[in-house]
């Protein structure tokens, strides 16, 4: 009698999805356990006095290095992407990026300035390439046109939202409690955990993201092996010079600079990106019309993320200095608010999930989904804008201003988020799938960056002008985004 062979692509065993779903989703958990557990207290880590441990940075300082780090974070997804699709192929690139994000996160471990810095670059270097490889390798598990893949997508989010969960909690109390270093050590020892089992999973993945898209020509190699090393090159003289010059003591690097230099790449690599996909010949008519809707996704993402991820910067430092955070006569660390978001997407997920399905053919498209999301976040703004006026007059203000926030906020991310990354895999050519998601995270990239500003600015003005700002900038946005829901739909052929 013949056997059945299970590949990913007929494989039921994880709750009705491949096996190698459950691989990538307790690999992509303890990944974020790692980067939310480290985002928790990074900015209170800076600000914090050095008699307590801290660095003893400035608000205006720690917010422009937040908003690089994490920009940047999210901005090597792209070479991440290229590397991935042309040389390492996805597996590879997770798992190496998995080690540079060991290393990185015990780097922090180690007190000192010197150590701080290098440890947040290998960190930026190994999310870049984890980060949009293993999202693309879920995409992988899953044949053409098979109806999980959504579903699959909700799947690997709640892993990402776990992961976000616990870490706050965890990494937050030691570090805001016990020690600062000690607390970025844990994080790292997070990933660990996720590498070992990572590795001992492979078998379930089958060829899912196993090898790279190999040049056809010899000439295409060469090529290839130019645009790689001098990316290598660029990169090294990037970091390498400006830090032997500032050594020598001939130039004096401030973190206004950093940042503004950090801005301008962001831009010329957004503008570089897709002057090259829309200038390239080799797409069909729907290819380049779908790439010209993924411009418009691109910027929503951006604008939504500059206010969404604020949670890490102004919403932490009102929640460390202007709320009372108790709770059945406790005091709780205050990088305990940045768990909220996450166990509301786990809470709230389902519920999206299951709308959608019941309105069947009324479900709001991609375009309509993207405007609703900035719209929230816009409204999530408004909210603490008026607790944080409230906090003018010196009281502590309750935490239940925080909660609600971030619940709207939620609500705002479900419709945004994971519709976004099912949408890019989709529409994105297969011949540049990972760098496609790469492009992704980009726009977040480029929204940590204008996110980072503001939390520069949350001394500058008032914490209730600042949020107001936001409010009105992101439902801007959204209205736009609203407008633009019929040409989108045109541009993006079929897909919904």
């Amino acid at each position: 009698m013949a056997t059945t062979v299970s590949t990913p692509q007929t494989d039921t065993r994880f709750f009705g999805h491949p096996r190698g779903l459950a691989t990538l989703f307790f690999t992509e958990m303890w990944e974020r356990f790692s980067y939310y557990g480290m985002r928790a207290i990074l900015i209170l880590f800076m600000t914090a006095p050095a008699s307590s441990g801290g660095l003893g940075f400035s608000v205006a300082t720690a917010g422009v290095i937040y908003g690089l780090y994490t920009s940047m974070v999210y901005l090597m997804s792209v070479p991440g992407g290229w590397l991935a699709d042309r040389v390492l192929g996805q597996r590879r690139a997770v798992l190496y990026g998995g080690i540079g994000i060991v290393i990185g996160q015990f780097c922090l471990g180690v007190p000192g300035v010197a150590s701080f810095y290098v440890g947040l670059i290998v960190l930026v270097l190994g999310t870049g390439l984890l980060k949009p490889n293993i999202s693309t390798i879920v995409g992988k598990l899953y044949a053409e046109g098979d109806v999980r893949r959504d579903a699959g997508f909700s799947v690997f989010y709640m892993g990402i939202n776990i992961g976000a969960t616990i870490a706050p909690l965890v990494v937050g109390y030691v570090g805001q409690r016990i020690n600062w270093n000690l607390g970025f050590v844990l994080a790292g020892f997070g990933m660990v955990i996720g590498l070992i089992q990572y590795v001992l999973g492979k078998r379930y993945m089958g060829e899912a993201g196993l090898e790279p898209i190999r040049p056809e020509t010899p000439e295409a190699r060469a090529r290839q092996s130019r645009l790689m090393w001098a990316g290598a090159g660029a990169f090294a003289l990037l970091i390498g010079v400006p830090a032997m010059l500032q050594a020598a003591g001939l130039i004096h690097l401030t973190a206004a600079a950093v940042g503004d230099a950090g801005g301008v790449m962001l831009v010329a690599v957004s503008i570089g990106v897709f002057a090259w996909l829309l200038s390239s010949k080799g797409w069909t008519p729907v290819e380049r019309k779908r790439i010209l809707a993924m411009v418009a996704l691109f910027v929503a993402c951006a604008l939504f993320f500059a206010a969404y991820e604020q949670a890490g910067s102004t919403l932490t430092l009102l929640a460390d200095r202007s709320t009372d955070n108790h709770a059945l006569g406790w005091a709780f660390p205050s990088s305990w608010y940045q768990s909220l978001s996450a166990v509301f997407v786990v809470a709230l997920a389902p519920v999206f999930a299951i709308l959608w399905i019941g309105l069947g053919k009324r479900e709001p498209s991609i375009p309509v989904k993207f405007a609703l999301g900035l719209l929230l976040v816009g409204l999530g703004f408004a909210v603490v804008g008026v607790g944080a006026l409230r906090a003018a007059s010196g009281i502590k203000i309750s935490p239940m201003w925080l909660v609600v926030t971030y619940f709207v906020h939620v609500c705002g991310e479900l419709c945004l988020s994971p519709v976004g990354l099912s949408a890019f895999t989709k529409l994105a050519p297969a011949k540049v799938a990972s760098l496609m998601m790469g492009v992704w995270f980009l726009g977040i990239s480029a929204g940590e960056y204008i996110g980072g500003i503001f939390g520069s600015l949350y001394e500058s003005f008032s914490p209730q002008s600042l949020f107001a700002i936001v409010a009105a900038f992101s439902i801007g946005a959204g209205v736009i985004m609203g407008l633009l829901v019929k040409p989108l739909k045109r541009l993006m052929g079929g897909v919904n």
